[in-house]
């Protein structure tokens, strides 16, 4: 069984590109349901973000998944419409199979693949999708213990580095811009849209640098109500954002659902009514965008997408990456853990396999041989243990050692060689009549496993 990845991120799309093919809602399960109905593709996981849409599955045939993931991004999330910008959409795309992919979901988790190194999100939006998957039904036991991995690499890296201890999220990289443009930020004015956690982290921010004129407008009031008062802010519904617009000076955006929450009218209306033409800078990190992005083009209006917010990520990116150096080693020595978890499993089928080949043979020898001896019932008893036992003595030590090292880096090339040793995929060999038995039974088992094989202790 391989793991594979399917995916784009900021590292290789626009935001108009990664908002096009982000997923949301029912459409997440959903789609999730459908990709798993097809005979490639055993267990998927579907992560979505502001940064990144990828797809995480298992598969025996890599070639024919890839496809498959390919066309899923086209026609289930793209909606077969033409990629933004122009271009291809292999352009923004990338495949990673079996270490690769493990290493990748690894990193991710920990933050160290995140448009800002060591922001906090990304590991419970992944959660998340991890909780979502389980839900469909379409993550099964082998993604489920890559996704547990990937959540105690993450602790590791939290715990045992100066990446989590130093965290920065992508709002606070926001708050960071908003500081550069304005020295002080005491006497200005900050509109926050949304209620999430990107919002919150905002929020937090702007009060800790000063600025305490803060209002938050949201869809659902009640809830712009419950994070307002926790920062001494005001609570307003979508509905007042005209007379927000007028004096506020940082808008900060971060809010779900289709369609622009500011178009270009209502913000070119907003800067007429401004005293001595005084600027106001709108910071958008919502995927999909929630400002039309023409904004930029009026006068006294500046515009920064999420997408603008790396140059001030990579600014201190060398010093983060000195400190993750350390985040690097623990999720290679998680990575191994994983890959000998997976050699193991591969294993026991082999194991099986050899037992039931070495019986068959031991079975139809000795019945070829007892039909030419007259035994009494104790005396085949005696032969049919002896025999037995004979079989049972060769086939220990190649067995004990084949489970001994599956564990280890080189465990899936013994796996191999003793396949290849003992002719266990030639279906000439001696013994080959029970193989479509035993291949029936470690499928039945699989698919036993598969339906119960979700460990979601650390997940809650």
């Amino acid at each position: 069984m391989k793991v594979l990845l399917l995916g784009m991120s900021h590292r290789s799309a626009p935001v108009e590109v990664r908002e096009h093919f982000a997923a949301e809602g029912d459409a997440f399960e959903e789609a999730l349901r459908k990709l798993v109905g097809h005979p490639e593709i055993t267990e998927a996981v579907l992560i979505s973000t502001c940064n990144r849409v990828e797809i995480v599955v298992t598969s025996q045939n890599a070639s024919e998944a890839r496809l498959r993931l390919e066309n899923f991004f086209r026609s289930e999330l793209g909606g077969n419409a033409p990629v933004p910008g122009g271009g291809d959409l292999d352009d923004h795309l990338y495949f990673h199979a079996d270490q690769n992919a493990v290493s990748h979901v690894f990193r991710v988790a920990s933050s160290l693949d995140s448009m800002v190194v060591g922001e906090p999100q990304i590991l419970g939006q992944m959660k998340d999708a991890y909780r979502a998957s389980v839900e469909a039904g379409s993550c099964g036991p082998i993604l489920s213990r890559l996704f547990q991995r990937a959540f105690a690499t993450a602790k590791r890296v939290k715990n045992e580095t100066r990446v989590a201890q130093r965290p920065v999220s992508v709002a606070r990289v926001a708050v960071e811009l908003a500081r550069q443009i304005f020295e002080n930020l005491g006497d200005k004015k900050a509109l926050m849209i949304g209620a999430g956690e990107m919002i919150e982290a905002a929020l937090f921010a702007l009060h800790r640098e000063g600025l305490h004129s803060l209002r938050v407008a949201n869809r659902t009031r009640a809830r712009a109500e419950d994070l307002a008062q926790r920062f001494e802010a005001s609570a307003h519904g979508l509905e007042d954002l005209d007379a927000l617009l007028k004096d506020s000076d940082i808008v900060l955006s971060c809010i779900g659902g289709s369609g622009y929450v500011l178009e270009v009218e209502a913000v070119e209306r907003a800067t007429r009514a401004r005293r001595n033409n005084r600027p106001i800078f709108l910071i958008d990190i919502g995927v999909p965008r929630n400002i039309d992005p023409a904004v930029d083009d009026l006068d006294s209006a500046f515009l920064y997408d999420i997408d603008n917010l790396q140059e001030i990520a990579f600014a201190n990116e060398e010093e983060r990456r000195r400190e993750s150096q350390g985040a690097e080693k623990i999720v290679l020595e998680e990575q191994e853990r994983l890959e000998g978890w997976m050699v193991a499993l591969r294993a026991v089928p082999t194991i099986r396999h050899l037992r039931a080949r070495a019986e068959a043979v031991r079975q139809a020898e000795l019945e070829k041989s007892l039909g030419k001896m007259d035994l009494t019932d104790s005396q085949f008893e005696r032969v049919e243990a002896l025999t037995r036992s004979i079989v049972n003595k060769l086939l220990h030590r190649p067995l004990a050692r084949l489970g001994a090292q599956t564990d280890r880096e080189e465990g899936l090339v013994i796996l191999e060689e003793a396949r290849a040793l003992f002719g266990l995929d030639d279906s000439d060999a001696p013994g080959s009549e029970v193989d479509s038995e035993v291949d029936s039974e470690d499928s039945a088992e699989g698919e036993g496993s598969s339906s119960t094989g979700t460990e979601g202790s650390e997940s809650k």
